[in-house]
């Protein structure tokens, strides 16, 4: 089943459901206080059925503040439990998609490393593991896609799902994502974004057994992603 649509909820049923996420959302509640996405969801619900008292919503994954598109969350214990697992033996399907300032070389790849989280600069880097043994494997899978004048459009397969990783990554074969500041960008986008979209996921339901396929809508703010996206998706 393949669902496309401009609304904020890309999906949802009794067992879970899927947002597109903006960029400054947070999507669960960190040190900063701001309101995170996992309460909105929760309110809507709470809305939505008339539910008394608290609603339960499970965070499947997450998504970085500064990076737009698909998050999925479970509305039931039970679907929660099945996901993580998914998530857990990589049978949890995610597609990303980078504005870069550099085409990458070679066009097609896979990127493979250790990385460790930085918790004080909330920064990840890529290490030897031989000297640094909290160092966790990372990989994912690129391919270029196409150029506008300035910038270039790298569409991520993501195989483990580490901290910062996709950007750590791609910063570490020279291919910086328009706008991330924190791993090497000359300056930041106005809006605070970064040039890095949750495109699609894709993953059994965990109840209905059914194959779920869901892609979010592009930031409209930026007409970068229409000029660079327009005549390129059946690459994706």
């Amino acid at each position: 089943m393949e669902l496309t649509t401009d609304d904020k909820i890309l999906y949802e049923d009794n067992h879970i459901i899927i947002v597109n996420k903006a960029v400054g959302e947070i999507v669960q509640g960190d040190k900063t206080g701001d309101r995170s996405l996992s309460e909105d969801i929760k309110s809507y619900l709470k809305e939505k059925y008339g539910k008394q008292g608290n609603v339960y919503l499970g965070v499947v994954h997450r998504i970085d503040r500064p990076v737009s598109g698909c998050v999925l969350f479970a509305k039931t214990g039970k679907a929660a439990a099945r996901l993580s697992e998914m998530v857990k033996q990589r049978d949890f399907h995610k597609e990303y998609l980078a504005i870069t300032y550099a085409k990458p070389s070679p066009p097609n790849g896979t990127i493979t490393g250790y990385m460790v989280k930085n918790e004080k600069q909330n920064k990840s880097y890529i290490v030897n593991p031989e000297s640094n043994k909290s160092a966790v494997y990372a990989e994912l899978n690129y391919k270029y896609l196409t150029s506008s004048d300035r910038y270039h459009l790298i569409g991520i397969e993501l195989i483990t799902g580490r901290h910062h990783q996709i950007r750590a990554q791609l910063a570490s074969i020279g291919c910086i994502i328009k706008g991330d500041v924190k791993y090497g960008a000359q300056r930041p986008n106005p809006d605070t974004s970064i040039g890095l979209h949750a495109y699609k996921i894709e993953f059994v339901h965990p109840v209905k057994k059914e194959i779920i396929t869901v892609k979010a809508p592009f930031p409209k703010e930026e007409k970068l992603w229409k000029i660079l996206t327009a005549d390129c998706e059946d690459k994706f």
